[in-house]
């Protein structure tokens, strides 16, 4: 088995492990796992033509929760996880900063779309507004200019709108090891960066 140490992992193979050994857990109370909720990230990512790292971004932008043994429910304890930070760190590492980017960003491109959209918030799920709370609610105007300027701040709102419609029970891959190995091609298509 490959391993990490200190939540870092250095290879997909790890990555891979994390997903299968957690992806049951609950999505907070979206009524999906963790591993259906990737893997129709990455679908809806798919579906509409984005490249191969925006699909493994998809995949992946919530790999941050499954870093390290939560306990239930972050934003039910009234606590930001900083998932996304967690995350586009560990992936920056093995992927570049084309998978990681959009992760690091997706957080903040849901605070810019609720401050920019009228009718944004109303669409999201509970959790994503409890969060949203936690993460600094609605971007200010100077918020926004810098979140516009960022690299990757487009790639980030594509995944947020495939963050978001990806919590839909019943639709899921064939079943859990049909969906690693989808997970896994796409790995295999992205350039790694090896240790």
């Amino acid at each position: 088995m490959t391993t990490f140490h200190d939540g870092v992992m250095n290879h997909p193979q790890a990555i891979l492990e994390l997903l299968t050994r957690k992806g049951a857990l609950a999505y907070a109370g979206e009524g999906i796992s963790q591993i259906e909720h990737a893997w129709q990230c990455g679908q809806l990512a798919r579906a509409a033509g984005a490249s191969q790292s925006l699909q493994l971004a998809s995949w992946l932008h919530d790999l941050g929760h499954l870093m390290g043994e939560p306990e239930g429910t972050p934003t039910l304890q009234g606590v930001d996880d900083r998932h996304e930070h967690r995350g586009a760190t560990l992936l920056e590492a093995v992927w570049g900063p084309g998978v990681a980017e959009p992760v690091r960003l997706h957080v903040q491109a849901k605070r810019y779309l609720v401050a920019i959209q009228p009718g944004y918030l109303e669409r999201l799920s509970p959790d994503s507004v409890r969060s949203l709370a936690l993460q600094g609610g609605a971007m200010g105007p100077q918020e926004c200019l810098a979140f516009q300027s960022a690299p990757y701040a487009l790639d980030a709102q594509k995944l947020r709108a495939w963050d978001e419609a990806g919590k839909r029970p019943q639709w899921f891959a064939r079943d859990v090891p049909h969906a690693v190995n989808e997970l896994r091609a796409l790995m295999d298509l992205v350039h790694f960066l090896p240790a």
